[in-house]
Order: structure tokens, then sequence, then C-alpha cells
């Protein structure tokens, strides 16, 4: 999937990813995707549940050895 930004969580445990998420969400536009990288895999589920909790969109995450690409497109402010 095509990011417009990356957010490198890699080494971060769980509440950090989250909380890194939702600082810089702010700095994209409505219609933004945010890519969210991370060894942790709390992501998982963690995200889908921030984003249902902001009202972001959660695109998916992908699993690639051990590593963690979750995806969100900002819908609001």
């Amino acid at each position: 999937m095509k990011a417009d930004v990356t957010l490198d969580c890699f080494g971060l445990l769980c509440p950090m990813p989250i909380i890194s998420t939702s600082q810089k969400i702010k700095e994209l536009k409505i219609g933004q995707i945010l890519e969210v990288t991370a060894t942790d895999e709390g992501i998982k589920a963690d995200l889908p549940a921030w984003c249902k909790a902001t009202g972001q969109e959660f695109l998916g995450v992908e699993e690639k050895n051990g590593e963690f690409f979750a995806y969100v497109r900002k819908v609001k402010e």
C-alpha cells in the first residue's frame, strides 16, 4: 500500500506506537495515509481499536518477518 507518511515505531512497546500514531496523525491532511511500522505484535489489535475510538480509518496490517506495517487513513481532524 502506498503511504503518504511513515512512522517508525520499531522497538517500541505498547502503548508507545499508539501514542506516537496519535501525535503523528495530527500532521497529516484529511485523506492522507499513515504507515506505522512496528515490531510489537500488539499493533494488530491496538491500532484498529484506536482508529475506532478516534474516527480514523484503519486500512489493514501486513506482517513480514516479525515486522508489522499498519495503515491508517486520516478522515477527520
